[in-house]
């Protein structure tokens, strides 16, 4: 017999969005990626750092991603000690699960929001708590002191859009005993972040992805922001060549071309508020969005009714069949053209 730990042996996986084979046979809107290539000088960087022959490939990486590491602390203004870039986010979140929660000790996050973060527990041992919304989006039982070893805050909240305002967080920081974690993943598209709070409060983590709003999702880049004593411990356990040398170029490049990144991030929002508008005027039920997506309800509350008759027209859109989001659908906001294409469809769906 084969003899896997019993956790991972009985856990069920995470489930990404569909990825379909032939993407450019669809209008793909099911996992807020960024539907505007990256800035020109990523290109222009990765070509660069290969070469004429690719032979920089025979080579490690920088194993701290030192170049990408400090431009990130200039952008954000912190000394780089305070910055650690990862591959991808997960990994970040991953890593600090494996640094503050040993097996049988809890973690806990909001729900709904990201389910990742359970299967990030179950692969360590650790417990997992949820604690629910209530209507007007605060936490339901919430105690006044929460002893978990890592509090997940997903800010602005995905699936559903929302943001907590920085005020509601500091005071969450002030309740947690443990660490914050502040997952900003969409933070880029809302109107404030918590960064301010990491030097504040000792035990508050901001977590980023160059994934959404520096349409990276392919390279898997990803930073945490958190005192040097927590980065200095990521680092410890983190793959000690975890960015490739293409990935590192990216992410300058990237970060460096701020720019063209605000000019997207702007066109992005102008196209969320617009169809958040147009939704309604359809009768759908929307959750006014602070990230690159919107949640909403068709009149019906069915969205595994609406999510079928988009997918036989070669529209993906995110269904969760989750008893808390099966009313609606979580819509990636594309181009003008792929988002009136929707509506259009939408329409004769009814």
């Amino acid at each position: 017999m084969i003899p896997l730990r019993p956790n991972i042996k009985h856990m069920a996986g995470y489930v990404p969005g569909f990825q379909p084979r032939d993407e450019q046979r669809w209008i793909k809107l099911n996992t807020n990626e960024n539907p505007y290539p990256p800035s020109p000088q990523v290109r222009e960087a990765i070509l660069a750092e290969l070469g004429e022959d690719g032979a920089c490939l025979r080579q490690y990486p920088d194993p701290p991603s030192a170049a990408a590491r400090a431009e990130a602390a200039h952008l954000y203004g912190f000394d780089p000690s305070w910055v650690i870039l990862a591959n991808g986010s997960d990994e970040v979140l991953n890593n600090l699960i494996r640094a503050f929660a040993d097996a049988g000790e809890e973690i806990a996050y909001v729900h709904p929001s990201y389910s990742y973060y359970a299967t990030l527990a179950e692969i360590q041992g650790a417990r997992v708590r949820t604690f629910a919304l209530g209507e007007g989006w605060e936490l339901l039982d919430f105690p006044e002191r929460y002893a978990g070893k890592l509090f997940f805050l997903t800010n602005p909240n995905a699936p559903l859009g929302f943001s907590y305002p920085l005020e509601f967080i500091e005071e969450l920081a002030g309740r947690v005993d443990g660490m914050l974690v502040v997952d900003e993943a969409y933070a880029d598209f809302a109107e404030e972040n918590a960064l301010a709070l990491v030097k504040k409060h000792e035990n508050v983590v901001v977590t980023r992805t160059l994934s959404k709003s520096y349409a990276l999702a392919g390279m898997r880049l990803g930073l945490a922001v958190a005192r040097p004593e927590v980065i200095a411990a990521l680092d410890k356990i983190r793959d000690h060549y975890n960015l490739d040398r293409l990935a590192q170029a990216a992410a300058l490049a990237a970060l460096r071309d701020q720019e063209y990144f605000r000019a997207a991030v702007e066109k992005i929002r102008a196209t969320r508020d617009w169809f958040s508008t147009e939704l309604r005027v359809i009768d759908y039920s929307v959750i006014p969005s602070s990230g690159n997506y919107v949640f909403a309800a068709p009149p019906d509350r069915n969205g595994k009714r609406v999510y079928e008759a988009l997918f036989a027209r070669r529209i993906l859109v995110r269904y969760f069949s989750d008893p808390a989001l099966s009313h609606g659908l979580r819509i990636s906001i594309g181009t003008r053209e792929e988002m009136e294409a929707l509506l259009n469809a939408l329409r004769e769906i009814g």
